[in-house]
């Protein structure tokens, strides 16, 4: 064979064999990118689908044979024009580009993908080579971190930051539309004390509950946030009228009425609510967060479970009163606190039968301060602990010199805060006191209140049944006003029911007031306690609670409460002793 032929032979063969590799390579190429865990789609400008590898079926759902039928927007769940578009143009000025979508699958499912795409030359014409990776678990993750960022994690309701950003978008609208809107503070009244006592558990669980019955009452464009504790602010945009937001104040209260049910245990949360609007009251997120709340503590000072609309005379009042909480924190250990006595006296016989303790605060400025002007400040501060264990050490140790002196003994009355009632060693420290006092147990009596006495009615129990033990009086003040149920009534190992002054002052003018007044005084004879009716100050009141036979009566008919050395007097006397009017 001539040279030439047997060269063109070899030659022939060169090609044969190279075209073979290049099939064997293009195989292998496809085999590497069908292994590879990322989608790998290749299409062109107009979006029409050329290569897809096993891992683009598997994130979509499609076979390779669907896809390549289809163009890449089908895929795109967002952007009906998929990568065309406005995706491409940048493309093919910078050749690269990373971008994030929601995929779309065959089952509907939304994929979110980070696409990393490049535009590259393919036979003669440009093509956009994609790859795109399932982000699934880093959006969530994602997610999570902004709803860290801007949603309680306790109730699920927005924090502090995302209520003053709606705040802020809220503001800007009203303003350009020139519409109403209003900021609610809500501050649940004695919160802590339950916290302290029944554990976080509970707490967390009763503050959730809480948080439920604030949302339901919200329309879709309103906003309820958790600031953080016991305080809950709310954005109601828009408002026509002020008398709106009052309208969602009384239903605020209403929904907290009813008792709330935890693992046997009962409980009744009051709250104070302060308003403020934009425009009147405020114009900023600063001025209606700060006048709201001022309004808000205006509401506690009113004696709680109401709702107050913020007045400029509120933010002098709130100067006034952080200058008195100030005072007060240095009142106990400065001996600024001082005790009065009001007499408790037998309907029938007329003598002095009890004694009540009263606190007044000596302040060095502002002269005697009557405790509606700052116990429930110290409530809030908790200073009412430590003030509470000075009223019923003071009082035990005066009785027991009044006993001394030879005094006819009566027992002596001494309120309870809530937050005392809560303290895990009352009885300790009630204990403690009689002895270190020498003071006789059956003549000090313990008051609390109704709503106190009911807020955790089982606790309750167990508390007033050790103190009844060591010898120690219970009397429940102001009853009528709280929500006690019969079927707890009759549990609580208590002496006397105490008719609220309320009840009293209307029984000559009120058929309502009357009744319950009479009911309470045969209830009580029913269950053998002994009655007590607070305010008594006219003839006409006392003629009336004698004629239902009630036992006792205190008020300014009879004696204002007086210091502790004017009632010596009192007490020596064989029938009622009137000292002013």
């Amino acid at each position: 064979m001539k040279p030439r032929a047997v060269m063109d032979k070899t030659k022939d063969l060169r090609n044969l064999l190279e075209a073979r590799d290049s099939v064997e390579a293009l195989r292998f190429k496809s085999l590497l990118l069908d292994s590879a865990s990322d989608a790998i789609m290749v299409h062109d400008l107009d979006g029409r689908l050329l290569y897809v590898n096993d891992a683009a079926c598997a994130i979509s759902g499609y076979c390779k044979e669907e896809l390549l039928r289809m163009r890449i927007q089908d895929l795109d769940a967002n952007n009906p024009e998929g990568l065309t578009s406005p995706r491409v143009r940048p493309l093919v000025g910078q050749k690269t580009a990373r971008f994030d979508l929601y995929h779309k699958g065959k089952d509907g499912r939304i994929v979110p993908v980070e696409i990393h795409a490049r535009i590259v030359d393919f036979d003669g014409r440009k093509v956009v080579a994609g790859i795109a990776r399932d982000i699934s678990e880093r959006k969530q993750a994602e997610e999570m971190i902004k709803r860290m960022a801007y949603y309680d994690p306790l109730t699920g309701l927005p924090n502090r930051a995302l209520f003053i950003d709606r705040l802020k978008v809220a503001l800007a609208h009203a303003k350009r539309n020139r519409e109403r809107l209003a900021i609610m503070f809500l501050d649940l009244d004695d919160f802590k004390s339950i916290n302290d006592t029944l554990g976080h558990v509970l707490g967390d669980e009763l503050m959730r509950e809480v948080a439920e019955r604030l949302r339901s009452l919200m329309r879709e464009s309103d906003t309820v946030a958790r600031l953080g504790g016991d305080e809950f602010t709310l954005l109601l945009s828009p408002v026509n009228h002020e008398d709106d937001a009052e309208t969602v104040a009384e239903r605020i209260l209403d929904a907290l009425a009813p008792s709330f049910k935890l693992h046997d245990h009962e409980f009744h949360v009051t709250a104070s609510v302060g308003i403020a609007l934009f425009p009147g009251d405020g114009r900023t997120v600063e001025s209606l967060l700060k006048n709201a709340d001022s309004a808000m503590y205006r509401a506690k000072e009113q004696g709680r479970n109401n709702y107050q609309v913020y007045t400029p005379a509120m933010n002098a009042g709130a100067k006034t009163r952080l200058a008195l909480e100030t005072s007060l924190r240095h009142a106990l250990e400065r001996d600024e606190f001082v005790l009065h006595y009001q007499p408790q006296v037998n309907i029938e016989t007329g003598r002095v039968v009890g004694i009540e303790a009263l606190i007044r605060w000596n302040h060095p400025e502002r002269g005697l301060i009557q405790p509606l002007d700052f116990i429930p400040l110290a409530e809030e501060t908790g200073l009412i602990v430590p003030i509470g264990v000075w009223v019923l050490r003071t009082t035990c140790e005066q009785n027991k010199a009044w006993q001394t002196a030879g005094l006819q003994p009566v027992r002596v009355s001494v309120n309870l805060s809530a937050r005392q009632f809560q303290q895990q060693n009352l009885v300790e420290t009630v204990t403690r006191i009689l002895d270190e006092t020498g003071l006789d147990p059956g003549y000090l009596e313990l008051e609390i209140t109704e709503s106190i006495a009911m807020r955790n009615a089982k606790r309750t129990i167990k508390t007033l049944a050790s103190l009844k033990e060591k010898g120690v009086l219970i009397a429940i003040d102001d009853f009528g006003t709280g929500y006690s149920s019969l079927s707890y009534l009759k549990r609580f190992p208590i002496h006397t029911l105490k008719i609220a002054e309320a009840f009293v002052h209307d029984v000559g003018g009120n058929p309502d007031s009357a009744a319950i007044a009479s009911t309470i005084i045969a209830l009580a004879k029913n269950l053998k306690l002994n009655t007590v009716a607070e305010g008594v100050e006219t003839e006409e009141q006392l003629a009336f609670l004698r004629e239902r036979r009630c036992h006792e009566m205190q008020g300014f008919l009879f004696s204002h409460p007086v210091p502790g050395k004017d009632i010596p007097m009192l007490l020596d006397a064989q029938a009622v002793v009137f000292i002013g009017a």
